[in-house]
């Protein structure tokens, strides 16, 4: 890391907003609400009050793997939803330039994540999800839902059935549910109307995202610029646990990794992609929304593919 790198970083961790941890009853969004907080701090706190003008800066979001299943955005628009089921999520992202903490104008942002069972469109015949057989084809296992208990062992690596790294994959079927891309307004925000993803061997419960800078819209989609933030967002484990409890997630049948016990989440809270999710208590079937601010370096290149 080169020196201005350093300081450009330690100048932004001094500015970073920590938010309490926890799942809590959020102030101002309604009795009942539930909300996780996506920083680090003492369980049981409350997230902490609006930012000042002075206080909205972030540090640089977690860089991740890109993971095998990306495809090149070519689908701009807000519902991703397709034909699949699952509660309903809305994700609002705010993208801001790190150093200026300025928001970013007309950048790309891509999301994609698999479905309620662990399947991700375009790879279909890769997907081992979470309802049909276990991983490497035998029996599924049988009993209760998913409790949050990790698998034992040490997981394979590679997309859906493994780990989180592995290389670039084909495509192997022109599906693209649960995939998007969309451009921030003049205050550096977009938002994605998808389903809450389900989980995988492997993998805690997350979705994948990438920020484009310097491109512009074609016919074909967003061309050009380059890539400046690769990463993924995170669930806390009592949302994922009480939406283990709602059809179609229910039915899987994969032992489900934690989020503590993810080989790809940095474990730093909003920094490294941690979303504050707020939903109807003991409603989840209702719908839930997942916020965060990305911190991004527009100067930078950040493919995800060497991580």
């Amino acid at each position: 890391m080169s020196e201005n790198q350093k300081h450009r970083r330690d100048m932004t961790r001094r500015r970073a907003l920590v938010a309490g941890g926890g799942v809590v009853v959020a102030a101002g969004i309604g009795v009942g609400a539930v909300s996780t907080a996506s920083a680090g701090g003492a369980a049981g706190k409350k997230p902490a009050a609006k930012p000042t003008t002075g206080e909205a800066c972030y540090r640089l979001t977690s860089e991740t793997t890109e993971g095998p299943y990306y495809i090149d955005a070519d689908r701009i628009r807000k519902d991703i939803t397709e034909d699949r089921e699952g509660i309903p999520l809305t994700v609002r992202l705010k993208v801001i330039d790190s150093d200026t903490c300025k928001p970013l104008r007309a950048a790309a942002v891509d999301i994609w994540h698999c479905d309620a069972l662990g399947i991700y469109s375009g790879y279909e015949s890769l997907s081992t999800g979470g309802g049909g057989g276990a991983p490497g084809g035998g029996t599924p296992p049988t009993g209760t839902p998913p409790t949050g208990t990790p698998p034992t062992g040490t997981p394979p690596t590679g997309g859906p059935g493994g780990g989180g790294g592995g290389g670039h994959e084909e495509p192997t079927d022109d599906k693209r549910y649960l995939r998007g891309t969309q451009l921030t307004d003049k205050h550096g925000y977009v938002e994605f109307r998808t389903v809450f993803p389900g989980w995988y061997r492997g993998r805690c419960v997350h979705v994948h995202t990438k920020v484009h800078v310097g491109g512009k819209m074609t016919a074909s989609g967003y061309e050009g610029g380059h890539t400046c933030h690769t990463g993924q967002l995170f669930f806390a484990e009592a949302a994922v646990l009480d939406s283990a409890k709602v059809a179609p997630y229910s039915t899987s049948t994969t032992e489900r990794t934690t989020l503590d016990d993810d080989t790809i989440y940095p474990g730093n809270g909003a920094e490294g992609g941690l979303l504050t999710l707020t939903y109807p208590k003991g409603k989840i079937a209702k719908g839930v929304v997942a916020t965060l601010t990305m911190g991004v370096d527009p100067d930078e290149t950040h493919t995800g593919t060497s991580a």
